[in-house]
C-alpha cells in the first residue's frame, strides 16, 4: 500500500459543513428512531415526542394538613371570643341532618363530597357537645378551600407535561409518574463503535500487569473515547486493538458499519507508509475530510461507510478517523463526536461555559489553523488570570490539569500577554473562584498540598504552574499567583531567596514561608556507571548531561558551582538541553537520553534511579503581604502544622520538614 497524502487540509467550520451536508444527503442527520423505556431507566435520555398527562395530579380533593374537613360555611361566625362548635362524624357516616358535621382527615386523604375545607389539629379544642356526642370548638372561621389541594392542583389530564426533545432528570421521572405514565419514549442512544488500531499498542489491562517494552504504547484512548461518548448519552463499544494491517481493518470496519451508528476508527489518520485510515474509509465508502486545520487534531478524517458496499441492507454509517495522538484524540470527540450524538438525540450541542481573562503569557499560533490551547485559570484578587500550560499533543496531563481551553481562530498569530481572552470552561466559575495558584519552582510536596486541600477542603484547589524561581517571582510582581515556590541561593550571602524577593519584588512588603529543606545532588542511572561523585564531573567529555530551565533554583545552583570550580558552561555536554520539572530530568537519566542531572533524591527514587547528594537547600513560600492577611490562604498554611501532612512530606527521600511553617518578613 502506497504513502497517503492529505486530500486537502481545509478549515474546521468547513470540514463540519462537509460532513454535516453528507449526513444529509445519507439521511443520518435526524433524530434516531424512538423507543419505549421504563422511567426508571429513563433519567438522561431525551424525550421522542410531547407527553400530555393520562391523570390528574392529585386526581381527587386531598387533605394538605392533619385535621378535620368541614364545609366552609359551617365556620362562618367563629371568633376568639365565639367559637363555635362542630360535631365529629364518622368519615362513612353521612352529614345529613347533622348541625355543622367534620369528620377526621390526614395529610393526603380525600375529602368527603359534601366538604370543602380542613381546620388544623391544632387549632381546635375536643368538647363534649349538649346531646352528649363527641364535638370540636373552633375560633377563627375558614375560606374554602382552606388547607386542601384540590384536583388537577400540580396537573390536569390532557395537559403537556413534558415537550419533545427535553433532556430527562430526576424531577421529570416524578412527574411523568404522578401523571400516570410508566414508560416514555425517548430516542434510542447512538451506539458508537471503537477501533483502536496500531502494532506498537498494548492494551491497558495487561500493561498494568506487564511493564510495556520500549517502542510498545499503551492504548488507552479507546477509553477517553468510551467516557466521553457515555458522557454523551451514547452507546459505546471498545473492539480489541486491530494491528496495522489494511485487510484487518478493512475487516474490523466492516464488521463494525452492520451494527454502529457511527464508527471511531483510533489511530492511522496521518500520512505515513502504516497509517490505512483513509484507504480503509474509500474502499468501503465515501472520504470527506483527510486533514483539519485545526491543532491538536490535524489528521482528522472524516467518511461515510456505505452499507451497500457490505451488505446493501443497513443504512451508511459515518466514521470518524480520529488522531492517534491522546489530546489530539480528545479534542476530536469534543469537536465531531459529541455535535453528531447530540443531533441524533435531538438536542442541542454542549456549550461549555465561558469566563474572560488576561492571558500570563504569550501565545504563537499557527498562521492557517484554529489553535485550541490549553489553560489554567484562577482569579487572584479581582483578575482573572489564564495561563497557558503544555501543547504536546501527546501529553495527556495537560488535559487533566486544564481548567479549560483558549481558541485562538486561523489567521491569527496568537495573543500577546496581558490580552483579554475568553476562555472555554472544563470546570466551573465557581471552581475558579476557590483556586489557589502556585507559580514558581516545582517540588514534590506542592502536589502533597494539593492532595490534602483536595481532602480536608471543600472545593478548595491547589494549582501550580512549574515556571521556575525566577518566573515565580515574575508571576507575582505581575498579580498573576496568590504565592510562588523559589529555591534561588545567593553566591554572596549563602542566603536563599531574600535577595531575589528584594530585587524582583521591589518595596513590595512580603512574606516567606519555609515549606521544606531538601537535597540536591547528581542524578544518576542504579548503580552509577560511570562513577559520577562531585560538581567537576559533570563536565566529563564522556558525561551527557540534562538542565534545567533558565531561572530555576536548580538551575542557579548549578552555575554557582560550576563558577566556584572554574568549570565554563559550554564544558558541560548537555547544558543547553533543557527540563521543567525534577521528574522530568529524572525521566531523562532513566530513559537513557542523559547520564546525569542535577535534582532533589526524591525525584531519582521515583524512578529507582541514584543519587549523589551534594547540596542542602532552603525551599520557601513567596506570599505577598496582602494575600497572606486576607485569609484566602489560611487552610493552605494550616496544612504546614498538621501532623498527616508533615509525615507524609518527611517520607519523601531527601526531604527535611525542621524548618517547615517558618516565617520571615521582607519590606
Amino acid at each position: 500500500m502506497k504513502r497517503h497524502i492529505y486530500l486537502e487540509d481545509i478549515p474546521l467550520d468547513q470540514a463540519q459543513e462537509v460532513f454535516q451536508t453528507a449526513l444529509q444527503a445519507a439521511d443520518q442527520w435526524r433524530p434516531l428512531t424512538a423507543e419505549t423505556i421504563p422511567l426508571q431507566e429513563a433519567n438522561g435520555r431525551i424525550t421522542a415526542a410531547a407527553v400530555y398527562a393520562k391523570l390528574s395530579s392529585p386526581h381527587y380533593h386531598a387533605s394538605a394538613m392533619d385535621g378535620y374537613a368541614l364545609r366552609a360555611q359551617d365556620s362562618v361566625g367563629a371568633l376568639e371570643t365565639s367559637p363555635l362548635q362542630l360535631t365529629l362524624i364518622d368519615k362513612n357516616e353521612s352529614p345529613a341532618g347533622v348541625m355543622r358535621p367534620t369528620v377526621a382527615v390526614n395529610t393526603g386523604h380525600p375529602l368527603p363530597a359534601w366538604a370543602n375545607a380542613v381546620v388544623m389539629i391544632e387549632h381546635t379544642q375536643p368538647v363534649t357537645l349538649a346531646d352528649g356526642k363527641p364535638g370540636l370548638e373552633i375560633r377563627a372561621a375558614l375560606p374554602p378551600w382552606q388547607h386542601v389541594r384540590p384536583m388537577g392542583e400540580d396537573m390536569v389530564a390532557t395537559e403537556l407535561v413534558l415537550p419533545a426533545n427535553h433532556k430527562l432528570r430526576p424531577v421529570d421521572l416524578g412527574a411523568l409518574g404522578g401523571s400516570g405514565h410508566a414508560t416514555v419514549d425517548v430516542y434510542r442512544q447512538p451506539r458508537v463503535i471503537i477501533i483502536p488500531t496500531g502494532s506498537e499498542l498494548v492494551d491497558a489491562g495487561l500493561a498494568a500487569k506487564q511493564p510495556p517494552q520500549p517502542g510498545q504504547i499503551i492504548e488507552y484512548n479507546s477509553l477517553v473515547l468510551a467516557a466521553q461518548v457515555q458522557d454523551w448519552g451514547g452507546i459505546p463499544l471498545r473492539w480489541p486493538i486491530v494491528p496495522d494491517e489494511f485487510e484487518a481493518i478493512k475487516t474490523a470496519v466492516s464488521q463494525a458499519a452492520q451494527n454502529a451508528d457511527l464508527i471511531l476508527l483510533n489511530a492511522g489518520s496521518s500520512a505515513g507508509s502504516e497509517d490505512y485510515t483513509a484507504h480503509v474509509v474509500e474502499a468501503l465508502g465515501q472520504l470527506l475530510v483527510h486533514g483539519v486545520a485545526a491543532r491538536p487534531g490535524h489528521p482528522v478524517i472524516l467518511g461515510i461507510i456505505q452499507q451497500s458496499a457490505i451488505s446493501g441492507q443497513q443504512p451508511a454509517v459515518p466514521i470518524i478517523g480520529v488522531p492517534g495522538y491522546p489530546v489530539s484524540a480528545a479534542l476530536t470527540g469534543e469537536i465531531f463526536v459529541e455535535p453528531l450524538l447530540a443531533q441524533w438525540q435531538g438536542r442541542a450541542a454542549y456549550a461549555a461555559p465561558t469566563l474572560e481573562g488576561n492571558l500570563t503569557r504569550k501565545v504563537m499560533s499557527h498562521t492557517g489553523d484554529d489553535d485550541f490551547v490549553r489553560v489554567s485559570v484562577g482569579k487572584v484578587g479581582d483578575k482573572v488570570m489564564v495561563t497557558p500550560i503544555s501543547r504536546g499533543a501527546g501529553v495527556i496531563t495537560s488535559l487533566v490539569r486544564a481548567d479549560g481551553i483558549l481558541r485562538i481562530p486561523r489567521f491569527s498569530e496568537g495573543q500577546d500577554a496581558g490580552d483579554k481572552v475568553t476562555v472555554h470552561l472544563y470546570r466551573t466559575p465557581a471552581e475558579i473562584a476557590r483556586t489557589l495558584v502556585a507559580i514558581g519552582s516545582h517540588d514534590l510536596t506542592l502536589d502533597l498540598l494539593a492532595q490534602f486541600l483536595a481532602e480536608r477542603q471543600d472545593g478548595l484547589r491547589l494549582m501550580s504552574a512549574n515556571v521556575g524561581s525566577l518566573g515565580g517571582l515574575v508571576a507575582l510582581r505581575r498579580g498573576e499567583a496568590h504565592l510562588a515556590g523559589s529555591h534561588l541561593l545567593d553566591p554572596a550571602s549563602g542566603i536563599y531567596n531574600d535577595s531575589y524577593v528584594r530585587r524582583y519584588l521591589p518595596g513590595q512588603e512580603i512574606v516567606l514561608v519555609t515549606l521544606v529543606g531538601r537535597e540536591q545532588g547528581l542524578i544518576v542511572p542504579s548503580g552509577n556507571p560511570k562513577g559520577l561523585a562531585n560538581w567537576q564531573d559533570i563536565a566529563r567529555a564522556d558525561v551527557q548531561f540534562v538542565n534545567r530551565q533558565r531561572g530555576a533554583g536548580t538551575r542557579v545552583l548549578l552555575d554557582y558551582e560550576l563558577e566556584r570550580q572554574g568549570v565554563k558552561a559550554e564544558q558541560v555536554k548537555g547544558y543547553a538541553r533543557e527540563e521543567y520539572t525534577h521528574l522530568a530530568v529524572a525521566a531523562a537519566v532513566a530513559s537513557g537520553m542523559a547520564d546525569v542531572g542535577l535534582g532533589i533524591r526524591a525525584a531519582a527514587r521515583a524512578l529507582d534511579l541514584d543519587f549523589v547528594p551534594l547540596a542542602h537547600e532552603q525551599y520557601d513560600l513567596v506570599i505577598p503581604q496582602a494575600q497572606y492577611e486576607s485569609g484566602f490562604l489560611d487552610p493552605l498554611l494550616d496544612l504546614l502544622g498538621d501532623e498527616g501532612f508533615r509525615t507524609a512530606v518527611a517520607a519523601l527521600p531527601g526531604y527535611d520538614i525542621t524548618p517547615m511553617g517558618n516565617i520571615r518578613h521582607l519590606q
